[in-house]
């Protein structure tokens, strides 16, 4: 089921076809290379859970969406997609999407500059939205940067503490959750009450939803994911199950002597079956069940009951299918 099958709100599918054609539009520049890398990844699909958000955060699922509620969307999924073309270099990565990362496709250089103009195509969509909306964006930006560093700083770092891992994510994943609910509620012009409830479920379903991906990176296999399974731990990014494993007194001792440095595909192997046969996938889980009932809390002022139920739903669903832990 796709995401907003998940959310139940019928308006909301039919606002996301016409988001599509927005999104690819609003980064033609007319060269025909550069369009090419920078459609690269919109043309490869994707969830579009950041325009979901923030259609869903306007409409509450109760009228059709206004020009203004969809370019609130496509803002947010160019700093995403931004993002992504600068990970993807930092990364080495070859793959995104299941299809070549734009990095392997067009070498690094296109890529860095390919997601700066992605940036700026984002950050120009804001602007014409409003003042407060160009700040949102600015400052989300800035939330991401300091979640990149948070995280560059303790690569291959077997000392990495729960607290380093938490800020990282609240940076790179969370922030823009964040701001995806609140850009929402501003071009739909909610109350300031109803805008920082949204807001406070965007961050929380952010960090479910890293949450999730970090167990399913140790869980799940290379085609569920798009990208190898264990890549965290082959580009030395200790996450929040390996951080437990590593104090688990079962296998902590053998994972620490593997980690701290670049590993081949067999000592990844070795690495990531021992976090799996430890405690931190399940201890991981309910971390991500804390941080639902958080956003849960947080829905309780917002006066849609239509949206209230299918956000819940939405969230929810990103910890359907897990084995037993």
């Amino acid at each position: 089921m796709n995401p907003h099958e998940r959310l139940q709100l019928e308006l909301v599918e039919a606002d996301l076809t016409r988001l599509e054609s927005l999104l690819a539009e609003s980064v033609i520049f007319g060269d025909d290379y550069l369009d090419q890398v920078t459609t690269h990844l919109i043309y490869a699909g994707g969830k579009r859970l950041r325009p979901i958000l923030a259609v869903a955060a306007a409409t509450m699922g109760e009228r059709e969406a206004t020009r203004e509620d969809l370019l609130g969307g496509v803002s947010v999924e160019l700093m995403h997609l931004a993002s992504l073309y600068h990970d993807d270099v930092m990364d080495e990565a070859d793959i995104r999407r299941n299809v070549d990362s734009v990095n392997a496709r067009y070498g690094n250089l296109i890529a860095i500059v390919g997601g700066d103009y992605l940036m700026a195509r984002s950050a120009g969509i804001a602007a014409d939205l409003g003042v407060e909306v160009a700040g949102l964006m600015a400052h989300t930006l800035a939330w991401l940067t300091r979640g990149q560093v948070a995280e560059v700083r303790t690569i291959w770092s077997v000392e990495r503490t729960e607290s380093d891992y938490y800020e990282a994510i609240e940076g790179k994943t969370a922030a823009l959750m964040a701001a995806s609910c609140r850009i929402g509620a501003l071009t739909a012009g909610h109350s300031p009450e109803v805008r920082d409830a949204l807001t406070e479920f965007g961050r929380c379903f952010g960090m479910v939803y890293q949450l999730r991906d970090d167990v399913l990176d140790v869980i799940a296999v290379d085609n569920q994911l798009g990208k190898p399974a264990g890549q965290d731990l082959a580009e030395g990014i200790y996450n929040l199950p390996t951080l437990l494993a590593l104090r688990d007194a079962t296998v902590g001792e053998q994972l620490r002597a593997l980690l701290g440095s670049p590993l081949d595909d067999e000592d990844r192997e070795r690495a990531r079956k021992l976090v799996v046969g430890s405690d931190g996938v399940s201890a991981t889980i309910a971390a991500a069940q804390s941080f639902l009932s958080e956003a849960d809390k947080a829905l309780q002022v917002v006066p849609s009951a239509r949206l209230r139920d299918g956000l819940t739903s939405f969230l929810a669903s990103m910890l359907e299918g897990f084995p037993d832990y």
